[in-house]
């Protein structure tokens, strides 16, 4: 691990100061960026600690939705009753991430911006050409071990999955992140990997999230984060779902319905072909069954990753079958 100039900010704008400087990277919780500075991926010049910031740390909950500070704890998001009734898809994706411990260190706003567990990303001595890591260099996990690997989103420069489970379920209910004077679209925050990979998310140096906030809905309080992986703990999606549903007050016709994927695409994935297929229809589980092949429109394996392609329909499947009772 290099030396590092410390800043410990005294607020919002000294942080957004201080991060503007090139070689800058932000502390929050601390858990990707001592990880990555450990294996040697992040290099900091300066490290630019914002944990002492006051207010950004709130969740609150009404009746228009909520609105989370990027610093409030993973597992203060998890635990927090209003959430857990109005989201409970978000909350559940917070309680299957991570561990505890890490939980109780790592902030929203730092989980957004994670990076990916690509072991070609993250191991530079053995792995030197990552596009992520150094633009043109190539990437080693084309031709490579490739099970982990994305199957949507990707292109000729980075197949690297998108780690998180929080963000699927964010992008499933149309959050939004703001950061200071601008605010974004979850779903647009996060970038496809195009010829550009290293560049992950639509924010400006000089930029700091500041919060999140979550329209309610009716779909959001019906919801489930359904997450299948090899071991039951500690263990990133091999495919995941956030999905919503509300139904007509003749309890079979979908009134609106969410449904985005995590653990198979280079970002979170919102299947919108899978929702216009579902609405107005009645629930049946050949229904769902055929409309959730629809969201591996587009998917493209790289050999042992094959396996996602039919794991993900059949997560969907499942989550929104056990929202209609029909599971």
């Amino acid at each position: 691990m290099k030396n590092f100039t410390y800043v410990r900010a005294g607020s919002a704008q000294e942080a957004r100061t201080a991060s503007a400087l090139a070689g800058s990277m932000i502390l929050a919780g601390g858990t990707t960026l001592l990880d990555l500075a450990k294996c040697g991926v992040a290099e900091p010049d300066t490290v630019v600690d914002i944990t002492h910031l006051a207010g950004l740390d709130r969740i609150e909950v009404d009746g228009t939705g909520a609105s989370i500070g990027s610093l409030a704890r993973m597992s203060a998001v998890a635990d927090h009753p209003a959430m857990q009734d109005a989201f409970p898809a978000v909350t559940q994706s917070l309680a299957l991430a991570a561990s505890a411990q890490i939980r109780n260190m790592a902030t929203i706003g730092g989980n957004l911006l994670q990076r990916t567990r690509c072991p070609y990303f993250r191991d530079a001595a053995v792995f030197p050409a990552c596009n992520k890591r150094s633009p043109g260099s190539g990437c080693s996990a084309l031709g490579g071990v490739t099970r982990n690997h994305a199957v949507l989103g990707t292109s000729d420069a980075c197949i690297a999955t998108y780690p998180g489970d929080l963000a699927v379920a964010l992008v499933a209910f149309d959050a939004v992140v703001h950061l200071g004077s601008r605010a974004t679209p979850v779903d647009d925050f996060f970038l496809l990997p195009g010829n550009h990979p290293d560049r992950e998310h639509a924010m400006d140096r000089g930029e700091i999230i500041t919060s999140v906030t979550i329209p309610l809905s009716a779909a959001a309080r019906r919801s489930v984060y359904l997450k299948i992986r090899d071991r039951q703990s500690y263990e990133f999606a091999a495919a995941s779902a956030a999905v919503g549903l509300e139904l007509e007050e003749d309890g079979r016709t979908v009134r609106d319905v969410r449904i985005a994927l995590g653990g198979v695409a280079t970002k979170p994935w919102r299947v919108r072909a899978v929702e216009a297929a579902l609405i107005g229809k009645v629930l049946e589980p050949e229904l769902v069954r055929q409309a959730s092949l629809l969201s591996m429109q587009g998917a493209a394996d790289h050999g042992a990753n094959h396996y996602k392609i039919d794991l993900a329909p059949r997560v969907i499947t499942r989550a929104v079958l056990q929202l209609g009772g029909l599971a």
